[in-house]
């Protein structure tokens, strides 16, 4: 009850939150990855021009996110759809704490709305997003090159006259798990097989974090968390309006406002969920 010491206890208080705080937040990215650079693919599901739509309208989400937060973004690979919308992409997501913070984004994402392409009808609509850490030394995952199959042919799409005449596109399948990484968005053969030797190496990584394997080849391949039934997160935009994470049980009633890039409740909530 000694009133002389009650500054000084106050302090002391306000110093141990303040320390708790900055622990916490700490805690939030203290993964073996969580500091690297982030890769995003999205991956449109069944369900046709609907499902590109969706997918299309995750990456505007994600690139609008990424440039909200300071990040660069940049476009790795991009299979537009002939409808609108696209049928996969991957983007480059460069920052402080890009991986640690998108992490979460990683499962299936789920739209039901009316159909721009038939209005009368509800639709149900699923994407698949992946998010990978970057791993761009070959140090950090070690690839023996006898368990990998590289293919070259001739880029087709969107690119400018050189890729579309030079055999630059490269393939490179990983024997043992069946992972297969395709690229052809760069100018040059090299600098396509250092883009798919990146993601490659990114995908070997985030499967050793999931199947907790201290070896590359002891990997299985990738594993049921991969799989189109893990839906993460409902956007509603019809009959009511509602995006709902199915984890941390997170809501927003203003589809468009997340849908603009506003995710920051969202993996701030999933970020204190995994650590509780």
């Amino acid at each position: 009850q000694d009133k002389t010491l009650e500054a000084e206890l106050s302090s002391q208080a306000e110093n141990a939150q303040t320390k708790l705080h900055e622990l916490k937040e700490e805690l939030k990215f203290s993964g073996p990855y969580d500091t690297h650079n982030a890769i995003l693919s999205i991956h449109a599901g069944a369900g046709g021009a609907d499902a590109q739509d969706w997918a299309g309208m995750l990456l505007r989400m994600y690139v609008r996110y990424g440039e909200q937060n300071g990040y660069s973004v940049k476009m790795i690979e991009e299979s537009a759809s002939d409808e609108g919308g696209i049928k996969s992409a991957t983007l480059e997501l460069r920052g402080t704490f890009a991986y640690g913070k998108l992490k979460g984004e990683h499962g299936v994402h789920r739209l039901v709305r009316l159909s721009p392409f038939n209005a009368e009808s509800r639709e149900t609509s699923f994407a698949k997003v992946e998010v990978l850490p970057e791993i761009d030394t070959p140090e950090a995952v070690e690839i023996d090159e006898k368990d990998l199959k590289i293919d070259v042919y001739r880029a087709g799409g969107h690119g400018g006259q050189s890729v579309n005449t030079t055999d630059s596109a490269v393939r490179v399948t990983h024997l043992p798990t069946g992972i297969v990484v395709a690229i052809q968005n760069e100018r040059s053969q090299l600098q396509n097989k250092e883009v798919a030797m990146t993601i490659l190496r990114s995908r070997l990584a985030q499967l050793q974090v999931e199947q907790h394997a201290e070896k590359v080849s002891e990997l299985k391949g990738p594993n049921e968390q991969a799989a189109w039934g893990n839906q993460i997160r409902n956007y509603v935009l019809h009959p009511y309006k509602q995006v709902k994470d199915l984890r941390t049980g997170t809501t927003s009633s203003d589809p468009d406002d997340v849908l603009s890039g506003n995710l920051t409740d969202f993996i701030t909530t999933y970020l204190e969920h995994a650590l509780s």
